[in-house]
Parts: structure tokens; sequence; C-alpha cells
């Protein structure tokens, strides 16, 4: 059943300070107007990261204090000299693990990069740093993505903001516990499957997937096929999203499928449609095996969505969604498994991959062209196929994933609600629905089961329509009956 209070978490935590708990809006706008400074900014989230972190592993590779410490005094000297800010200028923010940051330890969760720093930043890091932000460390994240719980053998286990025993889902864990403790303002998270999707559903958060192409991604060695992973947004509110989408978003010629976005998310949140059509798939008519009380969180949920305008009418679309799933299985190898393949190929490295990626090289092996693109050609129908539905519907929404947080020491679920799963990512097929069709996926909390386990909700716009979707999450935002965090 909803529940209308969020739990305490069940760490022993003091509350966060006043300045931690402002949101990365009213962050950016108080050091803009030196009401703030942007040392006792970073001070604040430092001291607040000493705190906590010890207790979940969130961040990993912290900058030493008085480094960080050096960039904040340069930021409010920029202020003081009449220097235009940026939109993040001054806020304290660590990055996803899998992403480069240049001259910061960079291990993409591998021992193998375990001392890996790189020498240039990832596109949409580029950009943040350029926006202003000062960055702090990493999040952490499973060896390479892989998996939806985070943990490796480099930093360890990332425990959920809520539960000690439980995992933070993944492959963003290390940013939505972050964020859901109140350690950083606002944070970027990736996804292929689900990877900011699930983990925001864990710790009660937001997180966007934008639009395939919205952000662009590299520096990486193929640029033309690899296009369903991608970074976007993850935070405590949708505001903060909406901030950082428009720091990440927009094109880059290095990135060619890559696409300009709107000029501002952040300025439109507020012209948000009074009502809407909404379709529900849920568990697509019983096609996915759920966990009991996910069903009925998100159908709370979506009453939510009544008692502001919205329509809901549930919908099963006709699909071979086994197809689909092969389709998934395929692409991902095709693309994850081919760039893993050059670390099975060093015996020096092979041994040090965990079971997951291993089991991505060895399916990326067996693939032949025309398999390749026969998944391609089923992507390509699911495409049209929720065009199609979006000439009726707004929005599509799915429960955000098929379990809830379970054990941090279960690598991963062998069964959901009494089907067997047959690869480690089976149990979050949920999620590959809007990766498969490029559209842009916001999750929204909830509520809690009855032990207290946080639940989220996918919110599916139109293909590059990412303004709607943040909309139609700030439209809820406002009648949740809790705040996002623990």
């Amino acid at each position: 059943m909803a529940s209308s209070n969020r739990p305490a978490s069940r760490h022993d935590l003091p509350p966060a300070s006043e300045i931690c708990r402002l949101s990365a809006v009213e962050l950016a706008d108080k050091i803009k107007a030196r009401k703030l400074s942007v040392r006792e900014v970073v001070t604040a989230f430092l001291d607040r990261i000493e705190t906590v972190n010890p207790q979940v592993n969130a961040i990993v590779s912290l900058r030493e204090r008085s480094d960080i410490l050096a960039e904040a005094e340069a930021a409010d000297s920029a202020l003081a000299k009449g220097i235009a800010p940026g939109p993040l200028h001054g806020l304290p923010i660590a990055i996803k693990d899998l992403a480069q940051t240049k001259g910061l330890k960079t291990t993409f969760g591998s021992p193998i990069f375990a001392g890996f720093v790189p020498n240039e930043d990832d596109f949409f890091v580029e950009r943040m740093r350029a926006a202003g932000a000062i960055f702090i460390g990493k999040t952490n994240t499973p060896e390479f993505g892989l998996g939806s719980n985070t943990y490796n053998n480099v930093f360890g286990a990332t425990l959920n903001a809520f539960d000690p025993a439980l995992t933070a889902g993944g492959s963003s864990g290390g940013a939505a516990v972050a964020l859901a403790l109140d350690m950083v303002p606002v944070a970027d998270g990736s996804d292929f499957g689900g990877s900011l999707r699930n983990p925001a559903a864990f710790n009660n958060v937001f997180g966007l997937r934008p639009s395939q192409g919205l952000v662009p991604a590299g520096p990486m060695n193929e640029i033309f096929h690899s296009q369903i992973g991608l970074e976007g947004p993850m935070g405590r509110n949708v505001r903060d999203m909406a901030l950082l989408l428009g720091v990440q978003a927009g094109h880059d010629p290095r990135a060619p499928l890559s696409h300009d976005g709107e000029a501002s998310y952040l300025d439109r949140l507020d012209a948000a449609p009074k009502d809407g059509r909404i379709a529900w798939l849920g568990d697509l008519g019983r096609h996915l095996p759920v966990e009991a009380g996910i069903l009925e969180l998100c159908e709370a949920g979506l009453r939510r969505f009544a008692d502001i305008g919205f329509a809901t009418e549930q919908i099963v679309p006709d699909f071979d969604l086994d197809a689909l799933w092969d389709a998934f299985i395929i692409l991902r190898q095709a693309t994850s498994g081919c760039e893993l393949k050059a670390h099975f190929d060093n015996p020096d490295r092979r041994d040090l991959l965990k079971p997951e990626a291993i089991w991505e090289v060895a399916g990326a092996m067996r693939l032949t062209a025309l398999q390749v693109h026969a998944a391609s050609t089923t992507r390509s129908r699911w495409h049209a196929t929720l065009l199609k539905l979006f000439e009726r519907f707004d929005l599509l929404a799915l429960p955000t994933a098929q379990v809830f947080p379970f054990p941090v020491g279960t690598h991963w679920p062998k069964e959901v609600a009494g089907r067997a799963m047959e690869s480690y990512h089976r149990w979050m097929e949920v999620s590959a629905y809007a990766s498969l069709a490029g559209c842009p996926a916001v999750n929204v909390p909830v509520g809690f089961d009855a032990q207290g386990r946080p639940m989220g909700m996918q919110l599916i716009g139109r293909p590059r329509d990412d303004l709607a979707v943040l909309q139609a999450a700030a439209t809820y935002e406002a009648v949740l009956p809790w705040k996002a965090g623990a």
C-alpha cells in the first residue's frame, strides 16, 4: 500500500544542514546574489560527506579538501571581480565514475582502471566544468556499469539511502544515494537499461533518461552505432534536473548523432499542461513478473495525476515483447560486449572482469551481422509502435523496477514473482522499452511498501519532447505528499 509518509532512514545520521537541504537552483541563485559564498556552500557539503559517506560509500575518489576549497575561493573571487557566473557556478558535484574527468581518477568500477587518471573530460563533463561546477570526486558504480546493484572490487558496495541492508540500485547507485542523503545538490547519471532510473526509484529521488542524442556522448571509439546508453540528470526535485539538463544538452559536432534541445528547460517548467492522457502499461498483460505491491504503488501515483486533471487508460501494446527483449540483448552485446572484448582478449585483464562482463563478450562473439540487423529492425518497429500510441496519449507509464530494493549481498535477483531470471538484467526488462525507442523517461517517486522500501514510476514521453516529460514530472511533484530524498 502506498504511504504518504517518507520513512526515516535506518542509517544513524544527523540531519543535514540548512545549506545542504537547499535545492541546486536555490544554491546557484544565492551564490550569484552573493548571499552565500561558494566556500560556505562547499564546506557544508564536504562536512556532510565526511559525516555520512563512511556509512554508505556513495562518493569515491574524493579530492583533498584543501584543493577543493582553493577552487571555491577562486570561484568567489571571480564573482567579486564581476565575472559572469555559469549556471552551476560554485556547486560541488561528484561525477559518476563511468565518465572521464580530466585530472581526476576514473576507474569505471574496474580494477583494470584502478589508477587511471584521464587527460580529458567526457563531453557533458566538459560542459558542467565550463558552467562553473566544482568537481569534488566521483560517485560509485558497478564495474563498467553492468548490473543494477552498485558494487565493485575497487571501492566495494554502495548502500541504500534508507536501509543499509539493501542495494542502492545501479549503475548510478552512488549518485542516487549521494543525492538522497544531501551529500551533493545535483548529480549526473547514465542509463542503458535503467541505470539512471532504477537507483532513483530505489532511493526516492528523480532521474531523467533524456531522448536519444540530446546529451552528446563521448569521447568514444565508436560514434555512430552506440546510441542506447546515454547520460542524464538526477535530482531531489524536477527543477534541479531541468537546471542540469540545460547544461548537459545540445549538439556537439564530435557526437554526430547529437541534436539541440530547448534554450532553457528550467524557465519553461511552469508552463506545464493542466491535463493530459496517460497510457498505463502496468505489467504489460502479465508479460512482466512484478513483485507484489509495486503495481499498487504506481497506481496510487496515477491517482495523483487524476486529481490534477490527467486521464489514465490501461493498455497493452500489440507487439511481440519477447522478440523485443531478444533485440535488446543482441544490441547490448553488439555494443557493450564488443567494447569490452579488448579486455577479454588481454590475458592480464580477463580474470579481472566480472562474470556479467564476460557474459556480454561471449554473446558478442556469437553474433552475426544478420542478427544485429534483425534486432535493429525489431527496435525500429517498436519505435513506430510507440509513435502510434503517442497519437492518442501524452505519456506512457510503467513501474521503474520489477522488484523492490533487495539485499545488497545479492548480485542480482534470480527470480521475480516466481519466475526465473535467465540473465543478470532480465529483472530490469521494464526499463528497456524507453531505451529501445529513444524516448525520454523520468523516474518519479510513488511511495514505500510496508517495509519502508522506496519505489518509482516511469513517465515516458515522445522522442525529443523532454520538456513535456519534465513538465509532467513537475506537475506530479507539486502534489507529492512527501519530499524526495531520505
